[in-house]
This record gives structure tokens, C-alpha cells and sequence, in this order.
């Protein structure tokens, strides 16, 4: 597909990752007002929640766009989504004979404020990505082999929905238990070794009922959109406390997202296969649509201090074994019920060259083998007021369709009461 034509000129960049193709949506806010639902078009927004209020457009019956989320357009479900972003293309494309009327309602992006662009109703972290299970396995086990679940189930567990943050919001560095190798027992104190993770976030837009499994195909309907997912992670809290049940306090501190949730419709023709299956997956998990994406991804650090920063990993959302559909299904099909406003982390994305390893303990190896910034400084973990950048981009014709930058800053750790 080529560049769709706009009116909006910054749009018709091939360097925007908001062109006519994408239309994401977040929610944001201008100096005090109250934060509102927006479309990023260009270095534009469209203030969708004043053409609400001035009857340009019309979802519901009721007001759905002047709220700080997008869950209740997500309720309105797979039909109104549709057309909205058909009627959204309308009025903004090149040759539009509604541009006189859109064109007060457009803010320039750079005097927005943007807020956590829905509702995190609850947060499911998965383990999708097989060049990173098989290096975690090689860095903790001494070995490479996956267990024995992971080709024929999508590993996840349940995370906090409160955790959840908008890019730049910064993330303290969190206190916790570990226990050294050579240690008699554990002490408390502040996260020595201190990661992220690269990964996709699908946000669930349609409900399942209570006990009522959902097939691939139909886990693929429910999903409203993605956005790109830094799931920090404490690995000395996590190596200690995640024998029998998994993470829990290494992961409870932060988990940050892109501020813009690219549509799946605005993905379609992006769509890649899964991997050939080395083991055959059982009928449940069957679909017949391509359920992952070409979807380039990069991981950059930046120093307190240092004028720019180093990008440290590149490589595509096309690595995962599962996609976001397949673990929807799976999820749902002990009768979990999911939720409009759902969010499933992909698990890391990796791929086989160390620099597409998409965490820091890969990268380092869990600290042997220090990065080497363009600074010259060197890193094994995350240092305090260090800052974590994650871009990502599906590549077209002339043009990109981006999600913003996912970037957290992490501050010293708060010194706990005697």
C-alpha cells in the first residue's frame, strides 16, 4: 500500500510515523484543560473530542471522546472502530472538502501534554520470544534448551495493572530482596541489577464472557490496537523470589508503553506468518490468519548528561514465536474472561545476532561482558537517571507507521523507613 495523501502537509513526510495510513490514538491535554481523546496526524492532533462536542462526529449516543481514555470506544466494538477510522481518512485526506471545517480543531503536537492513552483494565506479561528464552536458558542454566512447555503453550503470568505508566513518567528504582551466590541468606536493599525488556503490547478492545473460550481467529477481532511495551524488570528481586509461582516484586515496579496506540487496521499490511512450528500446536490454538508483524524495533540508552543517545538493540517484532492472537486464545481458554482495556505483553523480542538481543542481560550476559556507549561510558544494568528509549516502525511505501517513543528515566530508589 502507498502513502495516503493528506491535506495536513507534515503528514505527507516519509520521516512522520503519523501519516494518513496510521491515524493512532492517544489522549492528551493543552496547558490546564482537562485530558481528552486525539488522533496524531502529522506533528498535528486532531481534537476528536471537540468535533464530538461540535456534532462533526458521532459514535454513541452519549459523548465517547471527551474521557482521558479510549476504553469506551473500544466497547463499541470491531464495526464502529471501522468506520470511524474510515470517516477519520475521509475528512483528512488530500482533497477533503471537509479541511476548512477540520482544521480548528488541530493542536500542534509539541504544545500537548499526552497522558496513558486508555485504561488498563488488567496487564498479562508473556514469554513469546524464542532466541530470548533460549539465551536465558543458556545464561542461567548453562544451556540453551527451552522447557519443555514453551513450543506447545504461550508462557505468561499475571502482572499489575497499576504498574502501568505513559512514556516519560519516571520510574523509580525499586527495593527488594535478593541473594548473592556466595551468601548465607538475603539482604534488602536497592536492584543491582536493573533491566528492561523489549516487547509488543496488544490491548484487548472487545470483552469474552466468564468461562466462554475464544477461538484464534476470534482472539484476533478483539484486538483494538498495540503499542510498544518496556517491561522493566529487577533480575537480582526476580532470581530470588521467582522459584515456584514466577515474577512478582522484579516486575511489580513499572511498565512502561508508547503513548499512541496504533490501530491493528492501521498493521493489516504488515501482517507476517509465525515461524514453522517445530512441534505442531494442539487444534485450540489453530487460526488462519497471519497473527504477527513486520515491525521494526530499536533500544537506545542515553546517559544523564550525554547529548544523544546510543542505540544499543535493532530488531523486528517478526521474531516471536506466538502472536498476540494466539495468546489471547490461549489466555481465554480456561474461561478466564477478558476485558475491554486488557493488556498483553509479548514476552522480548530477540533475534539471533547479539545485537538484536532486546534485554540487558543478554546484551551484557548477565554483566560479563559490559556495552560500550558512544560516550565511552560502559554499562551492564541500568544506572540511576539513566534513560531507556524503545522506537519501533512498520516500513512501507514512502512512508511509517510509528507508535511514538516508549522512554522512562529511572531515579534513585527510595530509602526505605527504618
Amino acid at each position: 500500500m502507498p502513502l495516503m495523501k493528506s491535506w495536513v502537509a507534515s503528514a505527507n513526510s516519509a520521516e512522520t510515523p503519523f501519516p494518513l495510513n496510521n491515524l493512532p490514538y492517544g489522549v492528551f491535554s493543552l496547558a490546564d484543560e482537562d485530558p481528552r481523546c486525539g488522533v496524531a496526524i502529522g506533528d498535528m492532533i486532531l481534537d476528536i473530542a471537540a468535533l464530538e462536542a461540535a456534532g462533526l462526529i458521532e459514535l454513541d449516543a452519549e459523548a465517547v471522546f471527551d474521557l482521558p481514555f479510549w476504553n469506551q470506544v473500544m466497547e463499541l466494538g470491531p464495526e464502529v472502530w471501522a468506520n470511524l477510522r474510515a470517516r477519520l481518512q475521509e475528512m483528512l485526506a488530500e482533497g477533503s472538502g471537509d479541511q476548512a471545517t477540520i482544521t480548528p480543531y488541530l493542536v500542534p503536537q509539541a504544545d500537548a501534554q499526552l497522558h496513558m492513552p486508555f485504561k488498563v483494565s488488567e496487564y498479562t506479561d508473556f514469554y513469546a520470544g524464542r532466541q530470548h528464552a533460549e539465551n536465558m536458558g543458556a545464561i542461567l542454566r548453562g544451556s540453551p534448551d527451552l522447557p519443555a512447555n514453551w513450543l506447545h503453550i504461550p508462557i505468561g503470568y499475571n502482572g499489575r495493572a497499576s504498574s502501568v505508566v505513559v512514556s516519560g513518567t519516571e520510574i523509580t528504582r525499586p527495593n527488594g530482596q535478593s541473594k548473592a551466590p556466595d551468601a548465607d541468606r538475603p539482604s534488602f536493599g536497592p536492584s543491582k541489577r536493573l533491566d528492561i525488556e523489549l516487547e509488543m503490547g496488544a490491548i484487548v478492545g472487545t470483552p469474552s464472557d466468564f468461562g466462554a473460550p475464544v477461538t484464534v481467529d476470534q482472539a484476533d477481532a478483539m484486538i483494538f490496537g498495540f503499542v510498544l511495551l518496556n517491561d522493566w524488570s529487577a533480575r537480582d528481586i526476580q532470581g530470588w523470589e521467582y522459584q515456584p509461582l514466577g515474577p512478582f516484586q522484579g516486575k511489580a515496579f513499572g511498565t512502561s508503553i508508547s503513548p499512541w496506540i496504533v490501530t491493528k487496521a492501521a498493521l493489516e499490511p504488515f501482517r507476517v506468518p509465525t515461524p514453522a512450528r517445530e512441534k505442531a500446536l494442539l487444534p485450540y490454538l489453530d487460526g488462519t490468519i497471519d497473527g504477527l508483524y513486520d515491525i521494526a524495533l530499536e533500544v537506545l540508552m542515553q546517559p544523564e548528561g550525554a547529548t544523544k543517545a546510543t542505540s544499543i538493540c535493532k530488531t523486528n517484532a517478526k521474531r516471536l514465536y506466538y502472536s498476540a492472537a494466539e495468546q489471547l486464545c490461549h489466555h481465554a481458554s480456561g474461561g478466564c474472561g477478558m476485558n475491554a482495556g486488557d493488556l498483553l505483553g509479548s514476552g522480548t523480542i530477540s533475534g539471533p545476532e547479539k545485537s538484536e538481543f532486546g534485554s540487558l542481560m543478554e546484551l551484557s550476559w548477565a554483566g560479563r561482558t559490559p556495552l560500550t556507549l558512544d560516550t565511552g561510558e560502559t554499562r551492564t544494568f541500568i544506572e540511576d537517571n539513566d534513560t531507556l528509549i524503545l522506537r519501533g516502525a512498520a516500513l512501507g511505501d514512502g512512508y511509517q507507521i510509528g507508535f511514538g517513543t516508549c522512554e522512562g528515566t529511572i531515579r534513585p530508589a527510595v530509602k526505605f523507613p527504618a
